[in-house]
């Protein structure tokens, strides 16, 4: 049985990731890029479907996984797991580093004291658990798997064997002694990878970690937790491109055997343009233009076609199918690969898309020409549907409703392309620009009209309903209306009091439990973490300062060990839940952070 969802370690070189347990078991790999089938894919099924494990050999030796001690290196995605055992204390570190090409995953075996037996168990399986490969030892010792278009190559000085599909190592290390092994992936049809120098690959990637992380201009309170955060950030980036995926795994459960399990491998419009936002606020500059070259390529030559969301490299088509063989994480069925979500209607998308093109350019970023026309295009296409029920942020597969998030967002859209033009860095026909002007007043207007409950003085989820949405807490970031206005105000409060979970977190929206309910699915879900941390930064923006700082430290309570967090947290079972770790988790809370030191240090200045 897998891990629970907190008890894993990201690994990854920013084209790919793994998990890894604190047993020593690297559950889930896909390879060679985020979104390719999986190699070891026991996280969503049974040790069956794939896996590799190293740790004590002998099973009273090995500690429960409470017991294991694990950290990153500090400012790296390098991971060191330690283990006490009767007869000494082990240490294996675990990292993949940056690569050209060949993907490598590494695990160096370091004795500390005494002396330890141990063993590795890989379980190579290609397609997602359901293809068994052929396994040979080459003239060289090299392992060697292949199966269709795939192969892997394992390196080792250690003695391997076969046994029940599946490689094997027993070896022993002593105080100072270490053990490598390295598992690289190639395309089946090419000549061999050249053997690796674990040791140097080491150096390498710590090399490059602790460059990058020292670009961090940030300097205040939580600073670590950001800086974690960031790492993570980056890791999920797929640096051929600059593309950042929600999430490197698919179909981790919202609700423990619930059918609430998506697939995240791929780039969010949504969450890739908030995420360039805190790297922009934090030093990180490199990453943020190359966002914004993606999206004009993603985008490009169908504006009108806007997708929510692409491929890692701008691919459009992202269909999505069930994985009838694999049981699911915990039995949570089914598990999807692909995303159906991709083509609905949101119209968010254009203000958030909209939005991070103005905060490049407020920061001397200069998208250029054609982001600018882009931005400009996509708002001609606006003008004829924004009026129309859609989807809305949360991707509902209901019908559609007029939601008032969706309509706030289209006013930004408007709203900051109306400033492109009007500082002349977009030029339009003459007579559109007055149009814009009377569109953006039409859209204030219809939503404090239609999505507005003056009796209970809150903005609601969609027209005509009386139910709330945490993304009402986004309204006075987007500049619609102050944060000292009394229906900004009135929606904070009723939505902390409506959406609430008895330790303080929020809920995206009600959800009707065995009915389907407003976005068309059974079941509930946890506590959604994103929505949580725009709790803070809107008690901060009210000026509840104390407030915000106390829900913070309980919200960064719940990450993990390491620093890391999944989409959402289940309140009754006290664990994470939904895909792991979660960029948009992540980025919140770096917002979070950020706005909470900008609020107290202007409090402090008074």
């Amino acid at each position: 049985m897998p891990a629970r969802i907190e008890d894993y370690a990201l690994i990854g070189d920013m084209q790919t990731a793994a998990l890894v347990s604190r047993d020593g078991a690297i559950d889930s790999l896909c390879l060679p890029r985020f979104d390719s089938d999986a190699v070891f894919a026991h996280l969503l099924g049974t040790e069956e479907h794939g896996y590799w494990r190293i740790g004590p050999a002998h099973p009273s030796h090995r500690p429960a996984p409470s017991a294991a001690r694990r950290r990153y290196l500090p400012g790296t995605l390098i991971l060191e797991s330690e283990w006490d055992t009767p007869t000494g204390r082990v240490r294996v570190t675990d990292f993949m580093p940056p690569r050209d090409s060949t993907p490598q995953t590494v695990r160096i075996i370091e004795g500390i004291t005494g002396t330890v037996m141990m063993r590795s168990a890989l379980r190579m399986r290609f397609g997602y658990g359901r293809i068994v490969p052929w396994v040979t030892t080459t003239n060289d010792d090299r392992l060697h798997a292949v199966a269709g278009p795939d192969s892997l190559w394992l390196d080792t000085a250690a003695t391997t064997y076969g046994q029940d599909e599946a490689t094997y190592a027993d070896f022993t290390v002593r105080a100072g002694e270490r053990v490598s092994f390295v598992l690289s992936w190639q395309p089946s049809h090419q000549a061999p990878p050249p053997v690796p120098d674990a040791s140097d690959a080491l150096e390498t990637t710590e090399k490059f970690w602790s460059q990058w992380s020292s670009n961090c201009t940030y300097d205040g309170p939580y600073r670590d937790a950001l800086l974690r955060s960031l790492i993570t950030l980056k890791a999920l980036t797929y640096s051929p491109t600059g593309g950042i995926v929600a999430a490197p795994t698919t179909s981790l459960p919202e609700e423990i055997g619930g059918v609430r399990n998506w697939d995240y491998r791929y780039t969010w419009l949504r969450d890739a343009a908030i995420t360039l936002s805190s790297l922009l606020r934090t030093g990180y500059r490199e990453e943020a233009r190359a966002w914004c070259a993606w999206l004009v390529r993603a985008v490009a030559g169908d504006p009108e076609n806007l997708q929510i969301m692409y491929g890692i490299a701008g691919e459009r088509s992202l269909g999505e199918v069930e994985l009838d063989w694999l049981p699911g994480y915990e039995d949570s069925r089914p598990v999807r690969v692909g995303n159906g979500a991709a083509h609905q209607l949101q119209l968010d998308v254009y203000g958030e898309v909209a939005m991070t093109l103005h905060a490049a350019r407020q920061a001397g970023l200069g998208p250029g020409e054609t982001a600018a026309h882009l931005q400009v295009k996509l708002v001609e296409y606006l003008e004829t549907v924004w009026d129309q029920p859609d989807e809305g942020i949360w991707e509902i597969r209901g019908p559609r409703r007029h939601f008032v998030h969706s309509k706030v967002m289209a006013w930004a859209a408007v709203d900051r392309t109306i400033t492109l033009v009007e500082s002349g860095d977009a030029t339009i026909a003459p007579g559109i620009l007055e149009r814009w002007r009377d569109l953006r007043d039409t859209i204030h207007a219809q939503v404090c009209s239609n999505g507005y409950d003056p009796v209970r003085n809150t903005f609601t989820q969609s027209y005509g309903s009386t139910e709330l949405d945490a993304s009402l807490l986004l309204l006075p970031q987007t500049g619609f209306l102050p944060p000292t206005d009394p229906r900004v105000i009135g929606t904070i409060r009723a939505v902390q009091h409506e959406l609430s979970t008895p330790d303080g977190f929020l809920l995206r929206y009600p959800t009707a439990g065995s009915a389907p309910g407003v976005d068309g699915l059974e079941g509930d879900e946890g506590a959604f973490l994103a929505c949580s941390f725009w709790l803070v930064d809107a008690l901060a923006l009210s000026g509840r300062t104390n407030e915000a700082r106390t829900l913070l430290d309980k919200l960064l309570a719940l990450r993990n060990d390491l620093g890391l967090l999944a989409e959402e947290w289940d309140p009754t079972e006290q664990r994470q839940v939904g895909n792991f770790p979660q960029a948009f988790s992540h980025v919140a809370m770096c917002d979070s952070i950020l706005e909470l030191a900008a609020h107290e240090q202007a409090e402090r200045a008074l």
